[in-house]
């Protein structure tokens, strides 16, 4: 028993993954120098937000004496949200 809710998901699904395949027909597949690109981008997409915590919570370690708090916070902080940025880029393509 499939309720309306979750027909309109499946009938959503096949949608996309038929919109996919006719892109994919028309298109081709991507090049290796595309795909090695996107890999660079999205490492960069990780690692900029998760070096920009490292500073913040150094400079804020520094001037609330702190030992290593805002760092740690900051740097977990960073990367979630780097990451949270190559998932919604990853689902954009």
């Amino acid at each position: 028993m499939t309720t309306p809710d979750n027909q309109e998901r499946l009938r959503q699904a096949v949608r996309t993954r038929r919109e996919r395949r006719d892109r994919w027909q028309r298109e081709g597949e991507r090049s290796l120098g595309q795909n090695i690109a996107m890999i660079g981008a999205l490492g960069w997409t990780i690692v900029a937000p998760t070096l920009l915590g490292i500073l913040a919570g150094r400079w804020l370690d520094r001037i609330c004496n702190s030992g290593v708090f805002w760092t740690l916070g900051l740097l977990v902080a960073g990367l979630a949200a780097g990451c949270a940025l190559a998932w919604k880029r990853m689902h954009s393509e």
